[in-house]
């Protein structure tokens, strides 16, 4: 039996018509389809390029250090910056003549130099002490050091020692700087021990408490000490009391303390002694110099050191020379002279031999 019929029959089935939307040439916005899909994709490639997103790194033990070290190099540079500006300025005011008779060694820092240290007691009439002078004075210390190049000594020629100054006759070596100036003081020196001068150095007394006070001041390490420059404040000088011991002094105190040849804790006590005192201040400075305080007063130290002296030396000459200074050590310092100021030979050419191999 043949199936029944569809009732509606192939052409009575239901008619389907498929209808497609059109796309719109832009969408709102005015982008595409392909622009919005390719928009949407950037990220994910962009994030595929870049790989694994890396954690944050922290403050490791390792980066803080890194960090320290480059702050303290910067810290460094600039004072060094500041310490050939200064030092340029200034250059050469010790006079042509003077310049003339200086040079020939090699750079401070690896090859010896011989340096003359006066210690002038001129005072402009500000300090308002008696015998303030603003004309020359006298080198009230006189010291020759010998540093570079492995070479590191020190000799201190009492102010009261007779000798022959050049075209003044005899005479103390002191009396020389009063006559003629840088110039004289370093021939004097020079025919009397028989060594070549390379560089000079003056410090003045106006200038020498301000590199003390950039240093944040010294620690002086010695005696009792009382003693009344130029007849105390009663008078207008300055009075300088120290305990024995150990004792954190600012600039004015060293500069009295330097300068100090009457002491009432020690009325025994001679030129010699004084000239011993003056090297336990420079060495306090240098232990200054090298301790944590310093670094952060570095930039006003860098300042101060060339503006509170007078050399022949050029700025990188003398940061090499203060280079050499500070990687030496502390030699113990000579002393040439007697309480009578009269030195024998034998004695002035031990000294001298001595301070040459040093």
């Amino acid at each position: 039996m043949p199936p029944p019929e569809d009732p509606q029959g192939p052409e009575g089935r239901p008619e389907y018509r498929v209808y497609r939307s059109r796309r719109p040439l832009l969408r709102r916005g005015g982008h595409s389809d392909r622009d919005e899909l390719a928009r949407l994709r950037e990220p994910a490639r962009d994030a595929a390029s870049r790989g694994p997103k890396r954690p944050r790194r922290g403050w490791s033990g390792g980066r803080i250090v890194r960090w320290i070290l480059g702050l303290a190099a910067i810290w460094i540079g600039l004072s060094v910056v500041v310490f050939l500006i200064s030092a340029q300025i200034q250059q050469g005011k010790v006079g042509d003549d003077a310049n003339a008779r200086l040079g020939g060694a090699g750079y401070p820092l690896w090859s010896p130099n011989n340096i003359l240290v006066l210690g002038s007691d001129e005072r402009s009439d500000a300090t308002r002490e008696p015998g303030a002078r603003s004309g020359r004075g006298r080198s009230d210390s006189i010291m020759l050091m010998r540093v570079g190049g492995g070479a590191n000594s020190r000799l201190s020629i009492a102010r009261d020692t007779i000798v022959d100054i050049p075209g003044r006759g005899r005479g103390k070596i002191n009396s020389a700087y009063a006559y003629g100036g840088a110039a004289l003081a370093i021939e004097t020196v020079e025919a009397y021990t028989g060594v070549d001068v390379h560089h000079v150095v003056l410090v003045s007394f106006d200038d020498f408490p301000a590199l003390i006070d950039a240093m944040g001041g010294i620690t002086y390490r010695g005696g009792c000490v009382v003693s009344r420059i130029n007849g105390g404040f009663r008078n207008g000088g300055y009075t300088l009391r120290l305990k024995a011991g150990k004792t954190h002094i600012d600039g004015r105190q060293a500069l009295a303390l330097a300068r100090t040849r009457k002491n009432e804790c020690n009325k025994g006590e001679d030129d010699l002694t004084r000239a011993r005192r003056q090297q336990k201040v420079i060495s306090a400075m240098k232990r200054r110099l090298l301790s944590p305080f310093a670094f952060v007063r570095l930039p006003m130290i860098a300042w101060a050191a060339p503006s509170s002296l007078r050399s022949d030396m050029s700025g990188p000459t003398l940061l090499g020379l203060f280079g050499a200074l500070a990687i030496s050590g502390s030699p113990q310092t000579a002393v040439l002279g007697t309480v009578s100021g009269q030195v024998p030979e034998s004695l002035r050419q031990v000294r001298v031999q001595r301070f040459l191999e040093g």
